[in-house]
C-alpha cells in the first residue's frame, strides 16, 4: 500500500474519543493527514472535525450558526444535575449572547490596555523573583516553579484573591478542565465535580466578603462582577461560575503558552540563539508561540441550521470540533508550518480564537508571555534540560506537567 493509501486510511480511522497511540505526545502529523484526506471529518459520533484554517474561521465568524450553547452536548456528558454541567453550561466561554455579552463586558472592563500596561511593573517583580529561586537552587521545573505559578499571582490579583487562598487554585482549575477532555474517565469527572463544589464553596465566602468592602472596579475585576453595570447584575449562580471561568482561563492557557515556548526553543536552537541575540523580537516570538504548539488546541461549536462546510452536509444539531492546532500549521496559510519562526510575518494565528468569542484576556497573556519568556531568557541563556519532559497527556489543552531544567 503507498503512503497516500496508508495516510487516507489513518485520516479516516481517526476518532477524537480514541486517538492512536503517539496522538497526544505529537498530535500534528495526524492533523497534517487529516487536512489533506479529511479536512471535514465524520466522527463515529456523528460530530465534525475540523482541520483547515478557513473553515475555523468561517464558522467563528458566524456565531448566529454555530453556537457555543453548550447544554445540549454537556448534558449526556456530566449529566444535567452534576456541579461539572453547571459551571461549563454557566461560562462566559459556552455561552451565546445575550449572556454571553453582558458577562464579557464586565470583563472586558477590567482589561483595558492601561490597566493591563499597570501590571506589567509588579508581574516584572514576580517574575524576577521566581527567577532569583531558580539562580540560587540551580535547576528549575519550568512549570511548577515558573510557568504556573504566574497566571495564578496575575489572576488572583484581578479578582483580589487573598495571597493566603491562592494554594488550591492550580489543583482546582487542572481537575474542572480535565473533564473537558473528549472521553474523560469516570475518575476524571468525579474529581472535576469536586473540584468545582469546592471552588463554588470558597468563592460564596469570598463574594460575601467582597459585598461588604467592595474593591475598585476599574481593577478588581470581582467587584466589577458584583456591582455589575447600568442596573444590570449577575445573579449569584452566573457570577460564581464566571469568577471559576476566569482563574481558570488565564491559568491554564498561559502556563502552556510559556511552557512550551521554552521547550520549543531548546528544540529550535537557532531560533533561541536569534532570539538572544534580538530581544526585541520577543513581541512577534510569542505569537509564533502561540501559533507553533498553541495551548488550546481544541475549540466546539454547535450547528443551529442546515449549512454546508467543505461539501459536507451538516445538520442543525451536529457538533463541530475546530482543531486550532491544525489550523495553526495549514500550509495554506503558513509557509513551511512546521518550523518554528519567531519572526514570521504576517501570523494570522488562531490560539485566541476569533469573532464574539476571541479570548477577553488576549493582551493579558501576551503580556505575561513576553515578560516570562523575555526574562527568563536573559537571566538563563544557556538553561538546559535537566530531565525528560512530562507531557500533559491531553487533547484539549497542550501543555507540560513538568519540565526540569538547568539554569546558571
Amino acid at each position: 500500500m503507498s503512503d497516500e493509501q496508508d495516510g487516507a486510511r489513518a485520516a479516516g480511522q481517526f476518532d477524537l474519543r480514541s486517538p492512536p497511540p503517539g496522538f497526544l505526545d505529537d498530535p500534528y502529523p495526524l492533523y497534517h493527514l487529516l487536512r489533506s484526506h479529511d479536512p471535514v471529518r465524520r466522527m463515529p459520533d456523528g460530530s465534525l472535525f475540523l482541520t483547515r484554517h478557513a473553515d475555523l474561521v468561517r464558522v467563528y465568524r458566524d456565531a448566529g450558526t454555530f453556537s457555543s450553547d453548550k447544554r445540549a452536548e454537556f448534558a449526556p456528558k456530566f449529566g444535567s444535575g452534576t456541579p461539572l454541567f453547571a459551571h461549563h453550561t454557566g461560562s462566559l466561554v459556552f455561552n451565546d449572547p445575550p449572556l454571553h455579552t453582558r458577562v464579557r463586558r464586565l470583563i472586558v472592563g477590567a482589561l483595558t490596555v492601561r490597566a493591563i500596561a499597570a501590571m506589567e511593573p509588579a508581574l516584572t517583580a514576580l517574575v524576577d523573583g521566581l527567577l532569583d529561586a531558580a539562580e540560587s537552587r540551580g535547576q528549575i521545573d519550568a512549570i511548577e516553579d515558573f510557568a504556573a505559578a504566574i497566571p495564578v499571582e496575575v489572576i488572583g490579583n484581578l479578582l483580589d484573591v487573598p495571597h493566603a487562598d491562592r494554594a488550591p487554585l492550580r489543583g482546582w482549575s487542572l481537575a474542572i478542565l480535565g473533564a473537558l477532555e473528549p472521553n474523560p474517565t469516570a475518575a476524571q469527572l468525579a474529581e472535576g465535580n469536586r473540584a468545582v463544589d469546592d471552588f463554588v464553596a470558597y468563592l460564596r465566602v469570598l463574594v460575601a466578603d467582597r459585598r461588604r468592602s467592595p474593591g475598585d472596579p476599574a481593577k478588581d475585576v470581582l467587584t466589577r462582577l458584583i456591582q455589575g453595570e447600568d442596573g444590570d447584575r449577575l445573579d449569584e449562580a452566573v457570577l460564581l461560575q464566571n469568577c471559576i471561568f476566569i482563574l481558570n482561563a488565564g491559568h491554564e492557557t498561559t502556563t502552556n503558552l510559556i511552557g512550551n515556548a521554552l521547550e520549543a526553543l531548546l528544540r529550535f536552537p537557532a531560533e533561541r540563539a536569534r532570539l538572544l541575540a534580538e530581544p526585541d523580537l520577543i513581541r512577534s516570538a510569542v505569537e509564533e508561540f502561540l501559533r507553533f504548539e498553541s495551548s488550546n488546541q481544541l475549540g466546539n461549536r454547535m450547528a443551529t441550521a442546515q449549512i454546508e462546510i467543505g461539501g459536507v452536509a451538516v445538520a442543525p444539531g451536529t457538533p463541530v470540533t475546530l482543531c486550532i492546532g491544525a489550523a495553526n500549521r495549514d500550509p495554506a496559510v503558513f509557509a513551511d508550518p512546521d518550523r518554528l519562526d519567531l519572526g514570521r510575518e504576517p501570523n494570522r494565528h488562531l490560539a485566541f480564537g476569533l469573532g464574539v468569542h476571541q479570548c477577553a484576556g488576549l493582551t493579558l497573556a501576551r503580556l505575561e508571555a513576553r515578560v516570562a519568556i523575555g526574562r527568563f531568557m536573559a537571566r538563563f541563556p544557556r538553561y538546559e534540560a535537566a530531565g525528560p519532559p512530562v507531557r500533559g497527556g491531553r487533547a484539549r489543552f497542550r501543555g507540560f506537567l513538568s519540565l526540569p531544567m538547568r539554569v546558571t
